[in-house]
């Protein structure tokens, strides 16, 4: 049977999820999510869910700064009768050479010419070992450190927001597949479900992660992102000890403390990690996160790991998302985060939203779109692990 619909979203992570919201805020009246699985079943559910101000380009930072705001809120917002579990107490950045020390003053000072309030300051090795009892100074050169900083629980964030969206009148489909995407010369018609359905709709939105390259491809477009694996491993529950994230970029590790007590401990090996839709956890990864988190925390030796799980990056050529309208009319992109999309899910999905009903959004987000790649217009992030 042929139903029709405002608009589609595919993609059901916390991005997908905040775009429904807020497209359903601004009086969309019949818009309809498509997942294939559960909600945050893809890259949003298996990340640390970090939650930051530090980055080093202004787009980022002003997505950052709008995002924070509104996770600190975000359950009065949304009404949401569950916790998001967010912890603010702070993200430590470790600097093993002058450069990377040099880079993150640099940072800091780009963030505070933009919001004056911001609270990243430079610390010494004795500062962050403060922070981190135990902490090892070996070749430490220096930190960065923000206090208002930290993380949350992806799947309340996502079911928030999903929540919020289904009260305001969105479909919310879980299990079905959007497998394919129509058009009609150079205009969106519809979307064909994995079971034969056809939605006739003038409006997709595509925001799933790396699939969304054959998404684009079916209507003609190229668009640049690829699948990397990223791996975490989860120690038992321990007293807590680690009040704020820890991230080393020179080692590519990072780990922080959840509610419960668990320790989310991550690897970041871009060089070595496959390129492809492989979620399957490996052995050489459980070695590596060992070797690297307990080199910057020894405290790490005496705890237990009782699990692993991967999940996916979707990688840009400058490890920066992808957003806004593109050549087929119709056609909307979000993707492209490249490991830190949760925490802008909040800004984004409201400036997409604004730039889907044909307005100014509060946020500048021409730097982001797709043309970018053929331009040779590239906005590098250097704050990435």
């Amino acid at each position: 049977m042929k139903s029709k619909a405002d608009a589609v979203i595919i993609g059901g992570g916390v991005h997908g999820c905040s775009i429904a919201y807020h497209m359903a805020k601004k009086g969309w009246k019949d818009v309809v999510l498509l997942e294939k699985g559960t909600l945050a079943c893809g890259a949003t559910g298996r990340s640390v869910a970090g939650i930051r101000h530090q980055f080093g380009t202004e787009i980022n930072i002003r997505l950052a700064n709008e995002s924070v705001r509104r996770m600190e809120r975000l359950e009065e917002e949304l009404e949401y009768s569950g916790s998001i579990e967010l912890m603010q107490n702070g993200y430590l950045m470790l600097a093993y050479s002058e450069e990377e020390l040099d880079l993150f003053s640099c940072n800091r000072d780009l963030q505070k010419k933009i919001d004056p309030e911001n609270q990243t300051e430079i610390l010494t090795p004795e500062q962050a070992a403060g922070l981190v009892p135990g902490l090892n100074l070996e070749g430490l050169y220096g930190a960065s450190f923000n206090r208002r900083d930290g993380h949350a629980n992806p799947f309340h964030v996502t079911q928030a927001y999903a929540e919020a969206a289904a009260r305001l009148g969105v479909k919310i489909r879980t299990g079905v597949e959007a497998a394919r995407v129509q058009k009609e010369g150079h205009k969106i018609t519809g979307v064909v479900t994995g079971n034969g359905e056809e939605i006739s709709t003038p409006v997709v939105v595509a925001a799933a992660g790396a699939y969304t390259k054959t998404l684009g491809a079916q209507v003609g477009l190229d668009v640049p992102v690829i699948p990397e694996r990223h791996q975490v491993a989860v120690t038992e529950p321990l007293e807590m000890i680690l009040g704020i994230m820890v991230i080393s970029f020179e080692h590519g590790a990072y780990f922080k403390q959840t509610p419960h007590g668990s320790l989310l401990l991550g690897v970041g090996d871009p060089e070595h990690e496959v390129k492809d839709f492989n979620e399957k956890s490996s052995w050489q990864f459980l070695f590596d996160v060992v070797k690297k988190t307990t080199f910057h925390w020894p405290a790490l030796r005496e705890a237990n790991i009782i699990r692993q799980w991967a999940g996916l990056y979707d990688m840009t050529p400058d490890s920066q998302g992808i957003v806004g309208k593109t050549a087929v009319e119709g056609f909307y992109l979000d993707l492209g985060w490249s490991g830190h999309g949760f925490q802008l899910a909040p800004a984004v999905g409201r400036a997409l939203a604004e730039i889907i009903s044909g307005e100014t959004p509060f946020i500048d987000m021409s730097c982001m779109c797709l043309e970018r790649f053929e331009r040779g217009e590239l906005i590098p992030e250097p704050a990435c692990v």
